[in-house]
């Protein structure tokens, strides 16, 4: 379990998730096929050649997917009741195939449940494609979270 307990968020910091990954041809095919997404601009290379990007565009629901994969372990990972809400998704910047992402997220609120049990926690989760020293913003959303207080706390 390498996630955090809600006392150890703060509001207004900034975690760099370290984990990267690059997209292969292989993962935007399955994330298309296993969510029945057969947008020709993702899969159809003759098709998105046309397009204003000249070339296939991965899922944004895969960059969005990947995006909350790649802080979990920071986050949330064993110390999550549930993940509560998605909200402001946004996509400014198109990824392709073969473009390498990495993740950061900002607390931007925390309270405690009615009850004093748990806690909960918002994110505000940066994607980014890195090519060298240059990063482009392609995804953008608030994660809310409710977590798990430490056991000792209760």
């Amino acid at each position: 379990m390498t996630g955090r307990y809600y006392e150890e968020f703060e509001v207004g910091e900034t975690i760099e998730h370290e984990k990267r990954r690059t997209i292969s041809e292989a993962d935007n095919q399955t994330f298309c096929d296993m969510t029945m997404n057969q947008q020709p601009l993702h899969l159809d290379a003759e098709f998105a050649a046309d397009s204003q990007f000249e070339r296939r565009l991965v899922n944004g629901l895969y960059t969005m997917s990947l995006a909350v994969g790649l802080t979990i372990g920071d986050t949330t990972d064993g110390t999550i009741v549930a993940n509560l809400s998605y909200d402001n998704v946004e996509h400014p910047n198109p990824v392709f195939v073969g473009d390498t992402i990495r993740a950061q997220s900002t607390v931007t609120d925390k309270r405690e449940t009615s009850d004093g049990e748990r806690g909960i926690v918002t994110m505000h989760v940066e994607a980014f494609t890195v090519n060298g020293e240059s990063e482009t913003l392609v995804c953008e959303f608030d994660r809310t979270a409710l977590s798990l207080k430490r056991p000792d706390e209760n």
